[in-house]
This record gives structure tokens, C-alpha cells and sequence, in this order.
């Protein structure tokens, strides 16, 4: 059974979801980050940058057990392992690749630090609260012209792309989003939120919470 080292944030959740949708067995264990539990030395063991999640796989690629970090190593590691969600084809990897690493160096570093000023600081840093949010809406703006072309970021599929951007568009209110502006997001965003998979992922317990509908 894979041990999943995770707490109650967009990235905690990809890797939730992820194993929800693929089916796996895992055991869920709290890092509660806001208590300092990820500086703990056997913490730090798996996760060496003091980040959830991180997992731990006592039936790795050899047999032999695995630790994992950083959510999106641990994406392809799910998908690699079960053969889920991860195109077969050259060009089709690439494309969800792409996706993958937008969500990994925009969409998370983006609109985590507009969830810090636009919801936890406010009036604290004027310019970087208008900065972010401005941020927040070109990066929605980008997935709306790709979700114009494709049902899915990556194409005709659900990809890994989908789960590791979708939690963090699941706090759109936090980063000053009205989805009614982004017909092509909401609609992907929708559709993934009521896939049994995503709701499981989002709500296991002592780590999730509701999944937020837009009005």
C-alpha cells in the first residue's frame, strides 16, 4: 500500500486525486504544515526540500521501495506505474509535458502567491496584489484559448496535466477569478469536479474539504 505524505493544498490534492482515479491503495498521513511537521527529520527523509507531498512505494520498479517527492515527479511516477493517464504516443507525452510543466512553473508558483496576497494579506502590498491578480487572469485567459481547441489541456484525453491543474483552479475566488468569465475553464473545470475520482481525491479525510461549484 503506498503511504502518501501529504496536507490540504492544491498540490497535496493532485496527488490524492491521482491515486484516486487510477485506483490505487494508499494510506493518507497528515503533515500539518502549519504545525512544522515537514521540517521533522524523518520527514525530510522522503522529502528533502521539506515539501508535501511526498510517497513512499514499498513495491517500487525493482520490487524494492520507493520514496518519491515533488508533486510532479510523483504524477509520472503514478501514471508510469498503472499505465493511466500518460499519452502512449511521442507527440502526445510532449503535449501533456508541456501542459504539465505550465502548471508546475505558472499556474502553482502564480496563483499561490495570489492566494497570499489576495487572501491572507490584504491591503498589506497593493502593487503586488494588483501584480498577481493580473497574473491570475492571463493564466486563466491561456487555458481558456487551449481549452477552446481540446476538451483536455493536452488533447482528446485526461491527462496527469488536468489532475495536477485542477486543484489549484478548484480556489479560483481566492485569486480574484470569476469563472463566468472563462466559459472554456469553467466547463473543464466541471466536468472534472464531479468525476467520482476527483471528489474522493479532494475529501479524504483529515486532509480534504468540499469541492467549491462556481455559482
Amino acid at each position: 500500500m503506498i503511504q502518501v505524505y501529504s496536507w490540504a493544498t492544491p498540490n497535496g490534492h493532485k496527488v490524492h486525486v491521482m491515486l484516486e482515479e487510477c485506483g490505487l491503495a494508499y494510506r493518507a498521513i497528515p503533515v500539518n504544515i502549519g504545525a512544522g511537521d515537514q521540517f521533522k527529520p524523518e520527514f525530510l527523509k522522503i522529502s528533502p526540500n521539506n515539501k508535501i507531498p511526498a510517497i513512499v512505494d514499498p513495491d517500487g520498479p525493482d520490487g524494492e521501495p520507493i520514496s518519491v517527492f515533488e508533486s510532479g515527479a510523483i504524477l509520472l511516477y503514478l501514471a508510469a506505474k498503472t499505465g493511466r493517464f500518460l499519452p502512449a504516443d511521442l507527440r502526445g507525452k510532449y503535449r501533456m509535458l508541456e501542459w504539465l510543466m505550465f502548471q508546475m512553473g505558472s499556474v502553482g508558483p502564480m496563483l499561490g502567491r495570489a492566494h497570499y496576497f489576495l487572501k491572507f494579506n490584504v491591503g498589506k502590498a497593493p502593487f503586488a496584489e494588483t501584480w498577481f491578480a493580473a497574473e491570475a487572469k492571463r493564466l486563466y485567459g491561456v487555458m481558456d484559448r487551449r481549452l477552446a481547441e481540446a476538451p483536455y489541456l493536452a488533447g482528446d484525453a485526461i491527462t496527469i496535466a488536468d489532475f495536477a491543474t485542477w486543484p489549484w483552479l478548484s480556489r479560483w475566488e481566492w485569486q480574484g477569478i470569476d469563472l463566468a468569465e472563462f466559459a472554456h475553464v469553467r466547463r473543464w473545470y466541471e466536468e472534472l469536479a464531479a468525476r467520482p475520482g476527483v471528489q474522493r481525491g479532494y475529501d479524504i479525510p483529515k486532509l480534504g474539504h468540499t469541492i467549491p461549484l462556481p455559482a
